[in-house]
């Protein structure tokens, strides 16, 4: 799934592109793909984008007449952008967007269908509004530093209304940095290690957004596993020691991590037949 590095740098690059374009036809191919009723997608034929920029895991387009939609790409949603735009539907499309000239098709891998749109009139936040603030921002570095969240780290970094933008692979990422277990309480960490977590987070995110903006092709990859040192590795060396690194297996997931680097040399083979290490 796209995270926040992910889905800034794809706003960069589309507001690059299509800022002050107007739209000309929204189709949608999918009726799952569509969260809100009203305003309908046609009422914003005609207006032009003002802006573009991601909040979290959404990405935010603004309109001239004060409306705004919000694409999520659930696990495996990917835009393509179509020069001249195309009348076509390949496999997978959700949803095309035309401009005065280019294209933004909105298509999904796998057949999951966990993409959404949402059109929102003025005043309107939307699913916006229970968002907890992203890692770079003070709401986030309070709860770091000072909050008493008695749930697991990996847990509270991928709740989406705690902070905004990081998922399981980033997660995975930053708690090995910081050398902190995935299964440790917030509450429980001392000031050392609550600002090992902050500046890990802040770090791994920061790192992957260059290499996003960097990174040649189209507006959004396929792949996202090779951009991760730890999650989804198991069984590699551990990027700090060397060590090989272990998983706890869930029936939707995953969480990678370092005996070594973060928890204390011990193992945790089965979440279902160990105690969770703290």
């Amino acid at each position: 799934m796209p995270e926040l590095p992910e889905m800034r740098a794809l706003a960069e690059r589309l507001e690059a592109r299509l800022r002050g374009a107007a739209l000309e036809s929204v189709r949608a191919f999918s009726f799952s793909l569509l969260k809100t009723v009203r305003p309908a997608p046609e009422a914003l034929v005609g207006s032009t984008v003002s802006s573009l920029h991601s909040r979290g895991k959404y990405l935010v387009w603004s309109f001239s007449d004060d409306r705004r939609v919000l694409m999520h790409l659930g696990n495996a949603g990917r835009l393509d952008l179509e020069v001249p735009a195309k009348s076509t539907k390949p496999r997978g499309a959700l949803a095309r967007l035309a401009f005065d000239g280019p294209a933004v098709l909105l298509r999904e891998h796998g057949s999951e269908r966990r993409a959404g749109m949402w059109v929102l009139g003025p005043g309107d936040d939307g699913p916006l509004a229970s968002l907890g603030p992203e890692p770079f921002e003070a709401g986030f570095a309070e709860l770091a530093l000072r909050g008493a969240d008695r749930r697991h780290l990996h847990t509270v970094l991928r709740d989406q209304h705690a902070v905004a933008g990081i998922g399981r692979g980033y997660a995975d990422d930053a708690l090995n940095c910081a050398g902190l277990s995935p299964f440790a309480a917030l509450a429980g960490l001392d000031a050392g290690q609550r600002a090992r977590l902050l500046d890990a987070v802040r770090s791994v995110l920061s790192e992957a957004l260059d290499a996003e903006r960097a990174r040649v092709g189209g507006l959004s990859d396929a792949s996202l596993g090779d951009r991760f040192s730890v999650h989804g590795r198991a069984g590699s060396p551990c990027p700090r020691c060397g060590r090989r690194l272990e998983r706890v297996a869930f029936e939707s997931h995953e969480i990678t991590y370092c005996p070594t680097c973060q928890t204390a040399g011990r193992v945790l083979a089965d979440r279902r037949l160990s105690r969770l290490l703290r």
